[in-house]
């Protein structure tokens, strides 16, 4: 897959990830006031306690999701895979989204389903992108191919 494809497909990840952040932020904003201007306690505990946390839960899940923005953003611009730290961070991404959309069926609707998923296809179609790159660049440097490919393999 060509720089063609694979640089769309990394900005439009990152864009998508850094309206989700913003998204998140907002929704996690929205139940922490309702939170604490109802006053509701959940099994004795402290209003502004959930409150706070719900806040914190928000800004933790739209740093995450502006973080791996940014290792899209970086990718989208050098055109190099992913190292050892950036594709873990975005296979973690990869599976959230994954079972948020799993969680979104049952609580949300079909409507969130789509959109979890059409974000999880853009991270793995960028995760799948950058890998064939390494692995073609090992290739033509001089270096043996994998076990079990090859003319022989056949």
């Amino acid at each position: 897959m060509g720089a063609v494809v694979r640089r769309p497909v990394a900005w439009m990840a990152a864009i998508v990830l850094l309206a989700e952040a913003v998204g998140f932020v907002f929704v996690n904003g929205l139940m922490a006031t309702v939170v604490d201007n109802q006053q509701m306690s959940l099994a004795g505990l402290d209003p502004d306690a959930m409150s706070t946390g719900t806040w914190a839960a928000g800004f933790a899940l739209g740093l995450y999701l502006v973080a791996c923005a940014a290792l899209l953003v970086r990718a989208a611009i050098t055109d190099r895979g992913f190292g050892r730290v950036a594709r873990p961070v975005l296979v973690s991404c990869a599976i959230l989204h994954g079972l948020l959309g799993a969680l979104a069926v049952g609580l949300v609707g079909w409507t969130a389903f789509l959109f979890m998923m059409v974000v999880l296809g853009l991270i793995v179609l960028t995760l799948v992108a950058y890998g064939e790159r390494e692995a073609r660049t090992t290739a033509e440097a001089g270096s043996p191919p994998p076990v079990g490919t090859g003319p022989s393999a056949a």
